[in-house]
């Protein structure tokens, strides 16, 4: 069965830094397309980061480049999303995604093309 398991969120002064885990079981995070969204109040859910199957490349929002760094430890089958500069407008709810195993996707941002998701991780940024 595949699962995955989102923690590391928290609250934070802005500024501040949170890394987020996403544990997966019953599959390989390196043979699938991982992402990270998020989603706020009263808003859709958004992409935020993701790290390809097929070569390892991250992508980021425009909104966290910079902040944000998208990596994968293949021995724990763990991906994280580690969150520098943290900012009021990066409060949501965060959920990681994966895709089929080995499935190539063109539709990186579509949340129709991830058929697994965690169950999301509350970071609140406040002073």
């Amino acid at each position: 069965e595949v699962q995955l398991q989102a923690s590391g969120g928290g609250s934070v002064q802005p500024g501040g830094s949170l890394r987020l885990s996403c544990a997966a079981s019953g599959f390989t995070v390196h043979d699938s397309t991982i992402g990270w969204f998020r989603q706020a109040p009263g808003k859709e859910r958004e992409g935020v980061s993701f790290l390809r199957n097929r070569d390892s490349r991250a992508t980021y929002a425009d909104s966290v480049k910079g902040r944000f760094t998208i990596s994968r430890d293949n021995a724990k089958n763990t991906v994280y999303l580690q969150m520098n500069s943290l900012q009021p407008e990066d409060t949501a709810v965060y959920f990681c995604a994966a895709t089929e195993r080995k499935k190539i996707i063109s539709a990186l941002w579509d949340l129709i093309s991830y058929p697994y998701w965690g169950q999301g991780t509350q970071v609140t940024v406040s002073s």
